[in-house]
């Protein structure tokens, strides 16, 4: 068969799914190096979640960066000095059109097309892969495709928590929340104080009649801006020791916002950066003003009561699962993808050790890491593939290292054992790691 948009053979190009920020950096580094491709999208355009226009978008309204633009932007294609330090998703969808169309990456994609399965052709390291996709109009095409890229992004398919009882309110997860009207006049429970937890909260308090937040542990809360600077810009160019950074940056903290324990949360149970840090200027503000009750762990729901672990209880209207997402790769055997617990374990995190031409792109969390990272990711898989198709000696060396013993990615850090936290890297281990594996390809 032959691709629609390159006129070469299937067979000859790389298949990359997903036009969010992953699959665009993808696309930028594979046209870089020649590689020829075809990119699917299920939406009509690029973006991923940050285009609300996108179904399977699950940004809200009042969505913005946590990272500053400048730790976050692509390095070949800077943020404008325009834009806010801590952009919101309409400028970050311009941004990211923008960059597609700087660097003519539409023309390489398929829109309104959604894949249904990629399965290995044979077991062979080299085997090629059979992509069945479905369009608009619902027709199926089938294609054979020399490797695969996916880059469909993490933060799209809800992790709903169990709850036990029944609830006669409303019982949402946050990846339904699109606007704070959702809360007017409501007694709202949101369940998690994540990032997306605690924004949520902060939209709610202008609209809604109460609002508490359940928390189950403790969390450590970074300002957006520190000494008048978004807070990710300070620090040295040369990466503190784990112990160190946990011992300065916990005691800075403690400056600025003070212990969140008064607050009613509870004493972290592990040490800073040892889970994601929740970055938010406002919460603690508007806990200390009553504007936002803490409550305990949820026990049981019962009619409109929530009971709580302590004892007490409390009447509400909605409660929002703030509970985050779970990795969801569904046109993919997960043996293919090298499935263990609760994430796949790829070299780097992005290769599966079995084959040569298959790689994840995006399948990482760190505190900084930024589209940069997935972009440095994204080179490397390029590099790797030109080298594995050359055969040279840098490709074998990298292919053994690919299916030997994972190198170390924590930076000295012990992350605590949650599921988002089963891709977490520590940023200046792995991004170290993998310029250091890309440069061996050169």
């Amino acid at each position: 068969m032959t691709s629609s948009t390159s006129g070469l053979p299937t067979h000859e190009l790389i298949a990359l799914v997903g036009a969010g920020p992953s699959g665009l950096a993808g696309a930028r580094c594979l046209q870089k190096h020649g590689i020829a491709f075809q990119g699917f999208e299920a939406h009509t355009d690029v973006g991923g979640l940050w285009n609300l226009g996108n179904p399977r978008s699950t940004v809200y309204e009042s969505a913005h960066l946590i990272s500053s633009k400048h730790m976050t932007e692509f390095t070949e294609y800077p943020m404008s000095e325009n834009a806010p330090d801590y952009p919101g998703h309409r400028v970050l969808l311009a941004y990211f059109q923008d960059f597609a169309d700087h660097f003519e990456l539409r023309r390489h994609f398929r829109f309104g097309i959604r894949v249904r399965q990629i399965e290995p052709v044979s077991e062979a390291p080299d085997t090629r892969w059979r992509v069945t996709i479905e369009t608009a109009d619902g027709r199926i095409e089938v294609a054979e495709y020399k490797g695969v890229i996916v880059a469909n992004g993490t933060l799209a398919e809800p992790n709903f928590p169990t709850f036990q009882g029944h609830f006669d309110g409303e019982l949402l997860h946050s990846s339904a929340y699109k606007s704070a009207a959702l809360f007017k006049g409501k007694r709202v429970l949101i369940v998690g104080a994540g990032n997306s937890g605690c924004d949520i909260a902060v939209d709610a308090v202008h609209h809604a009649r109460s609002i508490d937040i359940s928390v189950r542990r403790g969390y450590y809360f970074v300002p957006k801006y520190v000494f008048g600077k978004p807070a990710d810009s300070l620090g040295g160019k040369r990466p503190m020791p784990a112990w160190l950074k946990q011992k300065v940056d916990s005691t800075i903290l403690k400056w600025f916002t003070g212990d969140p324990v008064r607050f009613g949360f509870p004493k972290p149970a592990y040490k800073m950066y040892e889970s994601h840090p929740v970055v938010n200027s406002l919460i603690l503000y508007h806990i200390g003003h009553g504007d936002v009750s803490v409550c305990p762990d949820v026990a049981r729901l019962n009619g409109r009561t929530v009971h709580f672990q302590d004892g007490s209880a409390r009447d509400y209207d909605l409660i929002l699962a703030a509970t985050g997402y779970r990795l969801d790769y569904p046109f993919l055997d997960r043996a293919v993808l090298n499935w263990h617990g609760m994430a796949p374990r790829l070299y780097l995190n992005i290769f599966a050790p079995r084959f040569d031409r298959l790689a994840v792109l995006g399948m990482v969390e760190a505190s900084g890491l930024g589209w940069q990272g997935r972009y440095e990711q994204a080179e490397l898989v390029a590099k790797a593939f030109l080298a594995i198709d050359r055969g040279s000696a840098a490709g074998l060396a990298f292919k053994t290292a690919k299916a030997g013993p994972p190198p170390d990615l924590s930076g000295g850090y012990k992350y605590l054992q949650l599921e988002r936290m089963a891709y977490y890297v520590n940023k200046d281990a792995y991004r170290a790691a993998v310029r250091q594996v890309a440069a061996a390809l050169v």
